[in-house]
C-alpha cells in the first residue's frame, strides 16, 4: 500500500460529507438566485481538488500505484469486469426500457445519463471523484463500524442512488465489483481506471450506436439480454466470492 492510499484511509466520512453538503447547498443559492450560470459538476471538480490539497504529501507515491494497472493479471481481471457490466446495464436499460413502456413513459439514453456535461466530466472527471468519495471514503470508513461486506453493500447502494432509473442496479453491481478490485489490490488507482474504461466504452457505444440499433433491432436486443444474464451469472459465480474471501481474510 502507498503512502496516498494509507492517507486516503485517514479521511473521515464526516469531512467528506460536510464537505458535499456545504457544496450542495452553495450550488443551491447560487443558482435560486441567478448569481451565475453554472453546472453541478463543479460540485466533483472541487472534491477533486479537496482531495489533491489533502494528499498533496503524498501524490508522487502514486507512481508505485499506477505501475501496478500494468500488470497483466490485474489488467484483465479489469477489462472482464467492465466488459461484464457493460453487458449487464444495457441489459438493465432494456428492462427499464420495457417497464417504462408499460406505463407510456418516453424511453431516452439521455435520461440515463447522471450529468448531462461534456465527455471529459463522464470519464475523467466522475470516475476520479465518484471512486475518491465511494471507495476511498465511504467504504474505507464503514469498515471500520461494520462488517466489510455490508460496508461494500452501503457504499455501493449510496453509489448507486446518484444513478437514475434504468442504472441503478447495474451501477449498484458495478459498485460492488470496483470495490472487490480496491480490496484485492489496495489500490484507489485500480477502481478509478475501471470506472474510466467502464464510462469511456459507454459513451463510445452511444457515439457509434448513432442510429440507436441496440434499442430497434430486435434481434441485436434479444442477444445483448443474454449476454446480461451470463454477464451477471458470472458476477455472482467469480467476484461474490472473492468479497466473502476478502471479508474472511479480515476477519
Amino acid at each position: 500500500m502507498s503512502l496516498f492510499n494509507d492517507k486516503l484511509k485517514k479521511i473521515t466520512l464526516e469531512e467528506v460529507l460536510s464537505l458535499i453538503v456545504g457544496l450542495y447547498v452553495i450550488h443551491y443559492f447560487i443558482i435560486k438566485f441567478n448569481i451565475v450560470n453554472i453546472d453541478a459538476i463543479w460540485i466533483y471538480v472541487f472534491v477533486i481538488f479537496y482531495f489533491v490539497f489533502k494528499l498533496r504529501n503524498e501524490i508522487p507515491s502514486l507512481g508505485e500505484d499506477i505501475s501496478q494497472l500494468f500488470k497483466l493479471n490485474l489488467l484483465k481481471t479489469i477489462f472482464l469486469v467492465v466488459i461484464l457490466n457493460i453487458f449487464l446495464s444495457y441489459g438493465m436499460l432494456y428492462l427499464a426500457d420495457f417497464i417504462l413502456n408499460i406505463f407510456t413513459v418516453n424511453f431516452s439514453m439521455a435520461s440515463y445519463s447522471i450529468l448531462s456535461s461534456s465527455l471529459l466530466t463522464i470519464v475523467v472527471v466522475a470516475p476520479i471523484s465518484e471512486e475518491l468519495i465511494f471507495r476511498g471514503v465511504f467504504l474505507n470508513r464503514l469498515k471500520l463500524f461494520i462488517p466489510l461486506m455490508f460496508s461494500v453493500l452501503v457504499s455501493s447502494v449510496f453509489f448507486a442512488s446518484l444513478h437514475s432509473f434504468g442504472s441503478i442496479f447495474s451501477a449498484f453491481i458495478f459498485a460492488i465489483c470496483v470495490s472487490f478490485l480496491y480490496l484485492k489490490t489496495d489500490n484507489i488507482v485500480v477502481p478509478i481506471f475501471a470506472h474510466f474504461l467502464n464510462n469511456l466504452f459507454a459513451e463510445i457505444i452511444i457515439v457509434l450506436d448513432s442510429s440507436n440499433v441496440l434499442f430497434n433491432n430486435t434481434l441485436v436486443i434479444i442477444v445483448m439480454s443474454i449476454l446480461a444474464v451470463i454477464s451477471f451469472a458470472l458476477i455472482v459465480m467469480s467476484i461474490i466470492p472473492e468479497l466473502k474471501n476478502i471479508n474472511n481474510k479480515d476477519l
